[in-house]
């Protein structure tokens, strides 16, 4: 389904708003998995909603990706995302897992969101130092 809409500001969140008849389509859930494209750029994401309406989140990275901006008119592609949404853990958390079965069992316990959220914590860590803080921090957090 295609739309076309303007990338929304608000403070710190970029997002794209999506519209009533779109949604429509998509179901009636309260959060919808989709695979979102910009130009040639996709993207996995929800339609949540944001302050009353209905949004995708649009990260810096995925503006950066995409080649846009908060205030551009954009064609949006969405599709409902039907496939797993699965994390690859990090081999040295999953080191740190082989010794902390509980931890690893809550992590696996987690939403994808919060999976992830570990997991790109770790993973965009500059220093071996800092990776391996946030590990300790992740498995802290588990126990």
């Amino acid at each position: 389904m295609k739309f076309t809409t303007t990338i929304v500001l608000d403070g710190n969140n970029t997002g794209l708003e999506v519209p009533a008849d779109i949604m429509s389509a998509l179901g009636a859930e309260k959060r919808i998995p989709v695979v979102v494209t910009l130009g040639s750029h996709s993207y996995r994401s929800s339609v949540a909603p944001y302050k009353g309406r209905l949004m995708i989140s649009l990260s810096a990275a995925n503006r950066s990706a995409a080649n846009v901006a908060g205030g551009d008119v954009v064609e949006v592609e969405i599709e409902r995302d039907s496939a797993p949404r699965t994390v690859t853990v990090p081999d040295d958390l999953a080191r740190a897992f082989s010794g902390e079965p509980e931890a690893k069992a809550r992590f696996d316990a987690l939403s994808f969101t919060n999976q992830n959220r570990i997991v790109l914590s770790i993973e965009s860590a500059k220093t071996d130092s800092t990776r391996q803080r946030r590990v300790e921090a992740a498995l802290a957090e588990l126990r």
